[in-house]
């Protein structure tokens, strides 16, 4: 939709509203009347303040894209991100003018969704004068501002003392897939649910049913649920967030996806002894080279993978591949049929690194998506449960990766595949090790992959300002204070121990888990009761300061409104006269690292030079257009394309990172999950993609709705 169309329906709409509650002093509603007025009355005032903003942007963000067939950067994401508040706000106008006189109007309702939006949309007019700084300092075509650490300081500055809560509320998700928007609902709903539990003495199931039944006061109250998740994230405790995201590590949520997705006849978990191993040379296979096994961190050690196969083939159920199995007897699916036919050797295979943000998860929690690729394009797959950070800082994680696909390599046939097509795959994090994987099969002379699919990977792993990087002020899956922290983990910042991590976190002790829940429930309900009954109860308000937020004495008193006095927050010359963000009460603290590691090109393949990345296999990049890491994208295939490496870059609409986790939610996560399949496809057939390929179809987005 044209932008100045949308300015021109929120102005009548602004002027409508305000005319059909202009009524006399004494109507029915009164002071709800008179604070959707005044809420009307600002965001009329933004959005006149934007029209030039705006315009200035659309002007000139094409120069930006990756081509004319791929639109998609940064600055055009702010603009999209605009525009969906303000369709949302025409939408919510538009009922209330027409609906505000009828017996059945939900006065107070309508005026906190209003408030919410007008909060929502002056934090997001702070964000477009930031890029604008951005568009303004940075090179032509350059989306980062690499040379410019003031510039980084003034972004991360500014997100440490903004309001953020009112994009966790009431306006959760507005920008994504209207299907997507109750998940995110669940997700923010149970993480803060959670955070009151944390740190307890309670079992890992019990913490979950425990927060299952605290969580009502949160479903019900959407200030507090925003202002809870922003307190949480805004300073993190990386423990909290790997913990809480490695319940998808349980035995019965992964449960529940199996039954719910594809069913293979191999899943198997393996463990690779730490064996040196012999590779012959890409240049001249009668020479060899040794690779040895990972050392990073605590000296040699084993490797865990997980080998995924929809069909059972020859070598999948041999002694010599059960050998390296974890459980005894070996977990070999054969569910399909009493005696399954061994189907030949594929001639392809398929090696995936899972995301995670370096921190959390394995294999387990991407299985869902895995199960239907190895279905979908009949190959196995060898899913790699490398190290996480930080008790597992850089390189472990790239070590233990990269011997994976040595093994691999070198023993094919146990696999299922003769490997005479091998592709890399990764989201995220796992898009990050596919990269630097390949730069380093190249730096030791062996064979290269045959082509490398990444969903929207990591490629710089440092705090630098970008115009999409904007959007982890908003972001509920991606906040900045989470951010920074997983990569100064991964870069050893926050590095805890020198001895191997046992484990993911994940709730591997059911037994005892169920024969404390009972206990749990109940406890679990009565806190449940009770925050009915006192909503505003403080007494393990997301886990104790110590463990989740780092909590000055100054910071228990400034609990209070958005609108009281902001903190300092840098030069005010940035923003117009008469205009100033909300600002948080709970302030953040975010490390931006000076660590050379983080610069390191095997970290952060975006500062690569040229003859690191000359050799690469086809690289094909699927990013999502509200992604914070799309300019990692978009810049880092227009540096491949450069270089005259064969790249391509698809860009989706309307999804969150992570959307590969999310494809059985909705049609949009369907539809980008089969353009990654259709990607690996086209490494197996040999098929040569145009340098660019086109966004998938947008699909109409139909308005909720109102009341």
């Amino acid at each position: 939709m044209d932008f100045k169309a949308v300015f021109a329906a929120l102005e009548t709409v602004c002027e409508d509203t305000i005319t059909a509650l202009g009524g006399p002093p004494d109507s029915p509603y009164g002071n709800v009347a008179n604070r959707l007025v005044t809420s009307m009355k600002e965001i009329q005032e933004h959005g006149r303040a934007l029209v030039p903003v705006i315009s200035g942007f659309t002007a000139v963000y094409h120069h930006y894209d990756f081509d004319a067939q791929t639109p998609g950067n940064g600055y055009r994401t702010l603009v999209k991100v605009l525009q969906s508040c303000l369709l949302h706000i025409i939408h919510k106008g538009r009922y209330i003018a027409s609906s505000c006189h009828g017996a059945f109007f939900r006065a107070d309702h309508n005026a906190c969704e209003m408030e919410a939006y007008c909060k929502a949309l002056c934090q997001l007019r702070a964000l477009l004068y930031l890029a604008q700084r951005l568009l303004h300092d940075n090179g032509h075509g350059q989306l980062y501002s690499l040379q410019d650490g003031n510039l980084s300081q003034k972004f991360v500055q500014e997100y440490t003392s903004m309001h953020k809560a009112c994009f966790y509320g009431r306006c959760l998700g507005f920008q994504y897939s209207p299907a997507l928007r109750p998940f995110l609902q669940t997700v923010v709903i149970s993480m803060v649910s959670y955070g009151e539990t944390y740190g307890k003495q309670q079992s890992g199931i019990g913490m979950a049913a425990l927060s299952l039944l605290t969580s009502g006061k949160y479903v019900i109250d959407p200030e507090l649920r925003g202002a809870e998740f922003e307190r949480i994230t805004q300073n993190l405790d990386l423990q909290f967030w790997k913990s809480f995201w490695n319940l998808t590590e349980s035995g019965l949520i992964t449960g529940f996806n199996r039954i719910a997705s594809n069913p293979v006849q191999v899943n198997l978990t393996l463990t690779l002894p730490p064996v040196p191993l012999r590779l012959p040379l890409a240049s001249d296979p009668s020479l060899f080279t040794t690779v040895s096994p990972p050392l990073a961190q605590w000296g040699p050690g084993p490797v865990d993978m997980r080998l995924i196969s929809y069909a059972l083939r020859e070598g999948q159920d041999s002694e010599e591949l059960l050998a390296f199995s974890r459980t005894q007897p070996p977990p070999i699916s054969l569910s399909l049929v009493p005696w399954p036919q061994r189907q030949p050797l594929s001639p392809w295979l398929l090696i995936h690194f899972h995301g995670g943000g370096f921190v959390a998860q394995t294999s387990k929690s991407h299985e869902n998506y895995l199960r239907s690729w190895s279905k979908d394009l009949g190959v196995p797959i060898l899913s790699v449960d490398y190290s996480l950070s930080p008790e597992a800082p850089f390189p472990r994680a790239l070590e233990e990766c990269f011997y994976a696909y040595c093994w691999a390599l070198k023993n094919c046939h146990l696999l299922g595949s003769t490997a005479e097509r091998v592709c890399l795959a990764g989201d995220s994090a796992g898009g990050n090790l596919c990269i630097t994987v390949s730069m380093k099969a190249i730096s030791c002379g062996i064979r290269v992959p045959d082509g490398i699919m990444t969903a929207y990977p990591a490629t710089l792993l440092t705090t630098d300002a970008s115009p999409s990087r904007l959007l982890t002020l908003i972001d509920p899956l991606l906040p900045l204070g989470v951010l920074a922290k997983c990569l100064n983990a991964y870069a050893g910042v926050e590095s805890q121990t020198v001895q191997r991590a046992v484990g993911t976190g994940t709730l591997s002790s059911l037994g005892r888990d169920t024969a404390l829940l009972l206990s749990d429930l109940t406890q679990g309900a009565s806190n449940w009761i009770q925050s009915f009954l006192d909503p505003m109860r403080t007494t393990g308000r997301a886990g104790s300061p110590s463990v989740v937020e780092k909590r000055s004495p100054s910071n228990e008193t400034q609990r209070t409104s958005p609108h009281t006095s902001p903190p300092t927050s840098g030069d005010p010359t940035d923003y117009p006269d008469g205009f100033e963000p909300l600002r948080s009460n709970c302030l953040a603290t975010i490390h931006q690292s000076s660590c050379p590691i983080i610069k390191n090109p095997f970290v952060s393949p975006l500062l690569a030079p040229n003859n690191l990345l000359r050799g690469l296999p086809p690289v094909h990049i699927v990013a999502s257009a509200l992604d914070a890491l799309l300019d990692d994208s978009v810049m880092f295939a227009k540096k491949l394309r450069d270089m005259d490496q064969p790249v391509s870059l698809t860009v989706v609409e309307d999804l969150p990172h992570g959307f590969l986790s999310l494809s059985q939610f909705s049609k949009e996560t369907e539809v980008a999950s089969n353009i990654c399949v259709q990607r690996m496809r086209e490494v197996f057939q040999e098929q040569t993609p145009p340098p660019s390929l086109h966004k998938c179809p947008k699909f109409e987005r139909k308005p909720g709705p109102s009341g």
